[in-house]
């Protein structure tokens, strides 16, 4: 081999090492932030704000654009958060429950508290930012300082993806107001473990064993519009980001009514 062949492969061993290792920083880079759930308490940087009354749940009407419904109660207890498009996904991010701590201001605690995504963040401050309640952002301070944290108004913070835990809940399902005898639509809540529900069937009571796919509404309300009268009870099977099935027999019962809250049987473990 010639020494100018010789150099040549050196410098292309060279060059295909320093992508390999680009390749590596890119990949331990915060805009590469893996939102699965396979990526459970893994942090990542963020940047926070919040809105709403200092101490209250964020919305003034206590709901979002996820649809929730007294976010300022069991289970929420306000500690929620609007989501921007990484974290919100259209939706499918809603009830994704994250930890965060806050370390770059004097008032800052570090200590983890933990956050549900009930609302849409549509102007964000950095790739990952949470609008967060005044509860919320309160909580992140040292005992007493509440107040002076939120004074700081945008503050950097670290994130990572958790397991939900509600403790003595069942999935839940309440259906919204307009639903009928042709159209059925439906907000989900109370989702243990992952919390992102991403397919949700139907099935009616006729026999047919035939699962109906309904159709992403807005926020954690999915729909169906059926081009006959559907007949109930109503069957609901829901498909979680990590792949987990579970299945509501006959939950919505015969005499079903708008705007009213069904409690399942069965709960993601």
């Amino acid at each position: 081999m010639t020494m100018k062949a010789s150099v040549s492969l050196l410098l292309m061993a060279v060059v295909s090492l320093h992508g390999l290792v680009l390749a590596f920083a890119a990949a331990e880079d915060d805009g590469f932030y893996n939102m699965s759930a396979a990526a459970f308490m893994r942090w990542g940087n963020a940047r926070a704000t919040w809105y709403g009354q200092p101490n209250g749940a964020g919305p003034s009407d206590n709901g979002g654009a996820c649809g929730f419904k007294n976010v300022n109660q069991y289970p929420f207890m306000a500690m929620t958060s609007c989501g921007n498009q990484p974290l919100y996904k259209d939706g499918k991010g809603c009830g994704s429950c994250y930890k965060i701590k806050c370390s770059g201001h004097s008032a800052c605690s570090g200590r983890p508290e933990t956050v549900v995504i009930t609302d849409m963040n549509y102007y964000p401050v950095a790739q990952y930012h949470f609008d967060l309640s005044g509860t919320a952002f309160g909580k992140l301070a040292k005992p007493g300082r509440s107040n002076e944290l939120r004074h700081a108004g945008i503050i950097d913070i670290q994130f990572a993806r958790v397991p939900c835990e509600f403790p003595g809940l069942k999935v839940g399902f309440h259906v919204e107001e307009g639903s009928n005898q042709v159209y059925f639509a439906v907000l989900i809540e109370n989702e243990n473990g992952d919390g992102d529900v991403v397919q949700v069937d139907l099935m009616e009571s006729n026999g047919s064993g035939r699962w109906t796919p309904m159709r992403e509404s807005w926020g954690s309300i999915w729909r169906i519009d059926s081009n006959h009268r559907l007949r109930p009870p109503f069957s609901i099977r829901i498909r979680s980001d990590s792949g987990k099935t579970l299945v509501a027999r006959d939950v919505i019962p015969v005499n079903w009514r708008p705007n009213t809250f069904y409690r399942s049987f069965v709960q993601y473990s």
